[in-house]
């Protein structure tokens, strides 16, 4: 994996190229995910759509170096602008998912030349009572030092972030727990991250947004309610919106081909 040595830091990223010329795309994820998740099902419908795919380990997820003395989303989105400028990929469409989401919002706020467009997946543009919670109970299990055992960790972590649709098929249902029981993270080993999506309320401030944008929701997502996405496209001018049914906050995982193809008919607009 190549190193860009940006703010300071070493940052890790994946720069997949078509097999001709391809517009960039920068892929940001969420709390806790590394670039590589995007690697099954995002970054081959994208390349097949002659898309040049680039991703990265945001700071607090390795091999991305540490940072010393904590940061902040503005951190992470000046991050991403100095990839860009890195490889020489910019001006560029850029996609985020819930916390990527957030730093894909400041990144297109603070360096619109470097973004000709950007959709945002489980996006919101405040952090309600819910979203406060669950980040302040993941901070508490994360400092309390207690090790959630990899099945009950599983378990929740399936609650959480699937739809019904899934949970209620039991032959994807074991599957699902299978991934999550050996690649779910615990909280003390993204705490850098946790914490970064209680943001106040940026509504006002994303009215100046000057890009095009595209907001997805996820019908039965959990974490970030599709009200919140909702909330988000009206106050970006001109924002599309769409809702995936089916899914909860792993949408782009659990309905891949209806977020691929969402993906893809508003990155090649």
């Amino acid at each position: 994996m190549p190193i860009a040595r940006v703010n300071g830091i070493d940052l890790s990223y994946d720069d997949y190229a078509p097999d001709g010329p391809g517009e960039p795309v920068v892929m940001v994820a969420g709390t806790g995910a590394p670039g590589r998740i995007w690697r099954t099902h995002q970054v081959p419908a994208l390349k097949g759509a002659e898309f040049r795919v680039i991703t990265l380990d945001n700071r607090g997820i390795p091999p991305t170096g540490p940072s010393p003395g904590g940061f902040s989303v503005d951190d992470m989105a000046a991050d991403v602008a100095g990839l860009i400028e890195y490889l020489g990929a910019g001006p560029c469409r850029v996609v985020g998912h819930s916390l990527g989401g957030l730093i894909a919002q400041e990144l297109v706020l603070a360096r619109p030349e470097l973004v000709t467009r950007a959709v945002l997946m489980a996006g919101c543009g405040r952090a309600d009572a819910l979203i406060t919670a669950m980040s302040a109970a993941d901070i508490e299990l994360a400092d309390s030092g207690v090790k959630t055992p990899p099945a009950a960790a599983a378990y929740r972590h399936a609650l959480q972030n699937l739809s019904p649709r899934t949970l209620n098929d039991e032959e994807q249902l074991r599957d699902w727990l299978a991934i999550f029981e050996l690649s779910a993270p615990e909280p003390s080993t993204i705490r850098a991250q946790l914490g970064l999506e209680v943001i106040p309320n940026r509504l006002p401030h994303y009215r100046r947004i000057t890009r095009p944008c595209l907001v997805v929701g996820f019908q039965d997502d959990l974490v970030v309610r599709p009200h919140l996405s909702r909330e988000l496209a009206q106050a970006i001018p001109g924002a599309m919106y769409t809702e995936i049914p089916g899914c909860g906050h792993y949408g782009y995982l659990e309905r891949p081909d209806a977020v691929n193809e969402a993906l893809i008919g508003f990155l090649t607009g």
